[in-house]
């Protein structure tokens, strides 16, 4: 487990214009310490432990729920919410913040594990077993504070989830990564008329089903730009991530260790970001013990 910092800004995420951010409790290293990426939402009230919010056609929730009753428990239970709250919809993206996600649950199970169980099992029972069709975007690194932490986006447009082809689709991991795998799609592709909006999840240096060059930044960051760049192609948006003036890009960069800000910054400047993208570069544990760096992306047109 990486070292806690404990004298960096917070990240937290605005999902209500001029509301009160809803804080994640992550150390800032670099860059924006409040994401706001739907600057327009107004609270619509509550499901189970969910807050909600509606932005246009978005509908947003977050909640921070107890996993005293179990981290499997609990991620079945928010995610029965969340799956409730959207039930007319089509979810989008969903970030989860896992406390402690590398660590040993009391059942000796790890803590990522079982909330991917939970996850899993909160699909199945509301979709049915075909329920990978239905897999959104994703993320899910760790936290400190003890607290589930979930947001989401879901909208009435159907989307189309997609999958990198140098990765085999997570929800296909063999068991050797867990009981039940990861619930999740590399990307998702939400048209409108202005144009779509792409949601690429946390992504890191995977290739097939395996980690690359476990705990080596330098080659991890080579192979996580690879994987960048083939899932953008696969959603239309040729190898760069879609950059230009039309899209706002919002990225964030989740970093094990602290002091590997300054290569990881250098590596994504000279590479992937342009002088307008809006980045932040957060301290988190990883949900695979030996990768350093996951990147993920949010791309919005206008």
């Amino acid at each position: 487990m990486s070292v806690f910092v404990s004298t960096q800004p917070r990240l937290a995420v605005t999902l209500g214009e001029g509301g009160q951010p809803f804080e994640i409790g992550l150390p800032v290293l670099a860059g924006e310490p409040v994401e706001q990426i739907f600057p327009h939402a107004r609270p619509v009230g509550r499901r189970g432990a969910l807050t909600l919010f509606q932005a246009g056609m978005w509908l947003l929730g977050a909640a921070k729920v107890d996993i005293r009753p179990g981290l499997e428990h609990a991620a079945r239970q928010l995610y029965g919410d969340i799956l409730d709250a959207s039930r007319q919809l089509h979810l989008a993206r969903i970030w989860n913040y896992v406390p402690d996600i590398n660590a040993a649950g009391p059942a000796g199970l790890e803590n990522y594990r079982a909330f991917c169980r939970g996850r899993s099992l909160a699909f199945e029972a509301h979709f049915g077993a075909s329920f990978r069709q239905q897999l959104p975007a994703a993320s899910a690194v760790g936290c400190h504070d003890g607290a589930l932490t979930v947001i989401f986006a879901a909208t009435p447009q159907a989307p189309r989830h997609l999958e990198n082809p140098l990765q085999v689709p997570a929800y296909d991991y063999p068991p050797e990564h867990g009981p039940r795998p990861p619930s999740f799609a590399r990307a998702t592709v939400v048209p409108a008329p202005a144009g779509p909006t792409v949601f690429i999840s946390g992504t890191a240096a995977i290739r097939g089903h395996a980690t690359i060059a476990p705990g080596d930044l330098a080659h991890q960051l080579d192979c996580t730009l690879e994987n960048l760049r083939e899932i953008s192609r696969a959603c239309g948006l040729g190898p760069d991530l879609a950059a230009g003036p039309r899209r706002t890009r919002h990225f964030k960069v989740y970093l094990r260790h602290p002091a590997d800000l300054a290569a990881t910054a250098a590596f994504l400047h000279e590479h992937l970001l342009r002088p307008d993208d809006r980045v932040c570069y957060v301290q988190a544990d990883i949900c695979r013990a030996s990768l350093c760096v996951e990147i993920e992306a949010t791309l919005i047109p206008g």
